[in-house]
């Protein structure tokens, strides 16, 4: 009877627990050890956006409501920000402390496209130190920040982005050829304007360098910023929104600690450049739930940062769980790279589904990043209709996806030992089972440095269907436990 008591006791004192925080199921029982992660607590105090004046239209910019909003909540010590139906044009909102921005059903907030209202500022992209211009969304330092609700956050993208011919329809493409003061700025890569062509000829892989203000001023619409970013901050919750239409990366949570990540829709054009839908960076104790990504590039991507600006950071991205969600579009469904410099460490990747992107898993880096990716454990991926491997790990990542280099004819690379230094990426100790691919281009494609093999990978209970069988150069200790690949005739 006692031991019957007792029982009870702890089944009642455990639902009690996920009652009070019902995001700590995720943490328990991981082959690592992870902090238990809660939403932030948001002081129980709201206002509505329309007390101040504000349009919901979409004729004239809220942006100075949202301000005054903000501030005033701040002042009280915090609060929600309820935006109601409507639409609200608005140029950057910067979130503070115990601020939650919240969106009932019918809300959109869409974004100026107006680079005027973006001034430059000192951030990270692509894992470089740089300028960029002001996020749409962003805070800096900030402790307990929520974005909820039910509405949607367009980022007018297309006023930033870059295009390629080959992704879009004919119509579309001759649209674009008759906006004001747009090029082709080689054959069939089209601009948005002179100021965006002069960036991208100073840019090494989207990030340029300029000698003066000046420089930086007349390259600004080339300086296009991730939609949202979250910049050393604690304690944040992303959930329910819809975020969509960003210049260039979606979600940009860098340097922050205790992040939630759940139920939201992410999205983007599938033929938007630099589009990812998510890039956790230099992040410690995450939670990636339930939720849809469908990008025009990598859908949820890890990375720590870019060759000497990470390594000088050295905050790798650890202690992460990805569970319960759908990749639709894209380059990779998970992605670990190439920005990797700082290290990766401590990720679970479980119950997930990825519908047609271009690579399922994908692990890229290339000689000069240097960090170390590894305890990474994935278990239960469902894929359909991948188009290029279901499983790579290239070592020789130069800037475009997959698909573009089959598509030239494969990929150059130096296989002749080189020395081992800092700059050295080291990929280790992977863990991966449960996994089920049909129609795959590849089955699986292990590309290591002979310098530095890929080392340690597990790989148990795979089922792949594609028209073409797994590969291995330099990798060493890839144990395989009923391994299944079935080419396609």
């Amino acid at each position: 009877m006692k031991k019957t008591i007792c029982a009870l006791l702890l089944m009642v004192c455990c639902a009690v627990a996920v009652a009070q925080n019902p995001y700590k199921k995720y943490t328990q029982q991981l082959p690592f050890a992870m902090s238990e992660v809660a939403a932030p607590k948001i002081p129980n105090r709201e206002v509505l956006l329309n007390q101040y004046a504000a349009d919901n239209t979409g004729k004239t910019l809220c942006t100075e409501a949202f301000e005054r909003a903000i501030s005033d909540l701040s002042a009280r010590g915090g609060g929600r920000l309820v935006v109601p139906r409507g639409l609200w044009l608005t140029g950057p909102i910067v979130l503070c402390s115990n601020i939650e921005l919240h969106l009932q059903h019918g809300a959109v907030i869409q974004f100026a496209a107006d680079e005027s209202l973006y001034p430059l500022v000192e951030t990270s992209f692509e894992g470089l130190d740089t300028r960029r211009c002001q996020s749409p969304i962003s805070a800096v330092g900030q402790k307990n920040i929520a974005i909820t609700g039910y509405g949607a956050i367009d980022g007018n993208g297309q006023y930033w982005r870059p295009v390629k011919k080959s992704k879009v329809t004919d119509s579309h493409w001759k649209t674009l050829l008759t906006q004001p003061g747009s090029q082709e700025l080689r054959k069939g890569y089209w601009v948005p304007s002179e100021s965006y062509a002069r960036g991208e000829a100073k840019a090494d892989m989207n990030v340029p360098k300029a000698e003066s203000e000046e420089e930086w001023q007349q390259m600004k619409r080339f300086l296009r910023p991730v939609m949202v970013s979250l910049v050393g901050c604690q304690n944040v919750l992303l959930q329910g929104v819809i975020f969509q239409n960003s210049p260039a990366w979606n979600l940009h949570p860098l340097m922050c600690e205790n992040i939630i990540i759940d139920n939201v829709l992410v999205r983007n054009p599938a033929y938007a450049q630099n589009g990812d839908a998510l890039d956790l960076e230099s992040c410690r104790n995450a939670l990636i739930v339930n939720s849809r990504f469908d990008a025009g590039d990598d859908g949820i991507c890890i990375k720590s940062g870019k060759d000497a600006d990470g390594r000088r950071r050295g905050r790798p991205c650890e202690n992460v769980v990805v569970s319960g969600c759908t990749v639709f579009a894209g380059h990779g469904g998970f992605v670990v790279g190439s920005e990797m410099s700082g290290g990766v460490k401590n990720i679970m990747v479980q119950d997930c589904q990825f519908l047609g992107t271009d690579v399922g898993l994908r692990f890229k880096s290339t000689r000069g990043r240097g960090g170390v990716v590894e305890n990474i454990f994935i278990d239960g991926i469902t894929m359909t209709d991948i188009s290029t491997y279901a499983l790579t790990f290239n070592m020789y990542y130069g800037g475009k996806s997959v698909a573009e280099v089959l598509a030239e004819g494969g990929q150059s690379q130096t296989v002749t030992a080189m020395p081992v230094t800092e700059e050295t990426p080291i990929f280790r100790n992977i863990d991966i089972r449960n996994v089920i691919c049909h129609h795959a281009g590849f089955a699986m494609e292990f590309n290591g440095l002979p310098e530095m093999p890929i080392d340690g990978i597990h790989l148990k209970d795979i089922y792949i269907s594609a028209q073409h069988d797994a590969t291995f150069q330099y990798s060493k200790n890839i144990t395989k436990e009923n391994v299944n690949i079935i080419i396609e005739k």
